[in-house]
């Protein structure tokens, strides 16, 4: 299931990433102490009243006075194509500015429910003072304040409302995975290449909100489903001077994907962006697949292969577990493969674990290296057992989880990838006390 993406959008100095991080931390998350997962914090999930949404921050653009227009209408447009909800939100000490017409006429024109919300209304006195902004012409001015979280709780009503519900699971033999990455990297000739290859697609279909196009074919009587980030229609070259936003457009493919293709551009290599798009997928819980493109264009030693798999496990070291692939779009070298991963990836985040035999597992571990001694106090594991799948989720009871340190559930973790097939997908380990 897609989660809705909702996009806080608005000039600069008026209080987005204040509200941003105080609807991300009205939600209850499991946050992972690993290393290397590098990426810009403008997105997170969310939820609100039991429903689940991707909320973005599309601000931490710096504007120029000489391109102010062009920076403004970048972002909104970007928001305007990416986005299920689109929340505007200006400042009530600063009325309405030139700057918030400018956004404000840009957003009307969209086919997208706007919610229009003035932040700073601090007190019932500037609350007064938002009846101004019914000038933008973007209805009822929700009035909020980020220092003192009053209004959210309207606004997340506003925004779940919009939501349309027709969201729907595919047919549970049908896999969706995504070819994700920055701009230029070859997603686009990757899928043409995927369907060239096999010659059976079934049916083409729009996004639901969004320009790109799924893509249903099947291979060897398994169907799937690309989702293509590469499909998405731009408005003109300026979306690629605007590269963080990749991770925008990456992020609604992501949450519609069992498993993720991170595709990576052989010849200029391993760069942040890269990162911050595979830090989502990760977060996601999806199933990851690292796709190395334009291997032909490389010249090459016998170690070339060897060399890079070094530098990707260094620099995505929280991605050990994902297969690595190296293709070529161009020629088609090894783009089949893209397919049958894919299926194995899917098979190992479904994989389920009997606790006879996890606990098995536990004993040997424990016997292998010993639980650590932390101020004086012993971690003790009594049990463990599977609660879920996609990704893959064990509760281990102990005495006092705070003893579970990363280092040691990471040592169980690789017990487990060593003696089960769980290549591709992320494993979650969480530490409960025993009652």
């Amino acid at each position: 299931m897609s989660l809705p993406v909702v996009a806080l959008v608005g000039r600069p100095n008026v209080g987005k990433s204040t509200i941003f991080n105080r609807i991300i931390n009205s939600r209850v998350a499991i946050v992972e102490d690993q290393p290397g997962v590098t990426r810009d914090r403008i997105y997170a999930n969310a939820q609100w009243m039991g429903k689940q949404f991707v909320l973005v921050d599309t601000g931490g653009i710096t504007f120029e006075d000489n391109v102010i227009e062009e920076q403004i209408k970048t972002q909104a447009e970007i928001a305007i194509n990416e986005a299920d909800v689109i929340v505007m939100l200006s400042d009530v000490t600063g009325h309405v500015t030139n700057l918030d017409e400018t956004i404000a006429k840009i957003l009307y024109k969209a086919k997208k429910p706007i919610i229009l919300a003035i932040n700073k209304a601090d007190n019932p006195e500037q609350r007064n003072d938002i009846y101004d902004f019914y000038s933008l012409g973007l209805g009822d001015p929700i009035p909020v304040s980020g220092s003192h979280g009053t209004g959210l709780g309207d606004l997340l009503d506003a925004i779940v409302s919009k939501f349309d519900g027709n969201n729907t699971t595919d047919d549970d033999n049908n896999i969706r995975f995504s070819i994700i990455g920055r701009p230029n990297v070859g997603k686009s000739s990757i899928v043409n290449s995927i369907l060239g290859e096999n010659r059976v697609i079934v049916a083409d279909m729009e996004g639901t909100t969004r320009d790109a196009i799924d893509t249903i074919f099947e291979k060897d009587g398994q169907k799937y489903t690309i989702v293509d980030t590469a499909g998405i229609r731009r408005k003109g070259k300026v979306y690629e001077k605007v590269e963080k936003y990749s991770v925008m457009r990456s992020i609604s493919a992501i949450e519609q994907s069992d498993v993720a293709i991170i595709v990576i551009d052989a010849s200029v290599g391993i760069i942040e962006q890269d990162k911050h798009i595979a830090g989502y997928a990760h977060d996601a819980g999806k199933g990851v697949i690292i796709a190395v493109n334009k291997w032909d264009v490389l010249s090459k030693t016998t170690t070339s292969m060897q060399d890079f798999v070094k530098v990707i496990r260094q620099e995505f070291q929280y991605l050990d577990y994902a297969p690595i692939v190296f293709v070529s779009a161009k020629t088609g070298q090894r783009i089949e493969d893209i397919v049958s991963l894919v299926k194995n990836v899917k098979e190992n985040q479904q994989r389920r674990i009997q606790s006879s035999v996890l606990n098995d597992l536990l004993l040997d571990a424990t016997r292998i290296t010993p639980t650590p001694l932390v101020n004086g106090k012993r971690l003790r594991i009594y049990y463990m057992t599977q609660v879920a799948v996609v990704p893959p989720t064990f509760v281990v009871f102990v005495n006092d989880p705070e003893l579970l340190h990363f280092s040691y559930k990471r040592f169980l973790i690789n017990q487990m990838r060593q003696n089960f097939n769980f290549e591709g997908t992320p494993i979650k380990i969480l530490a409960r006390k025993r009652k």
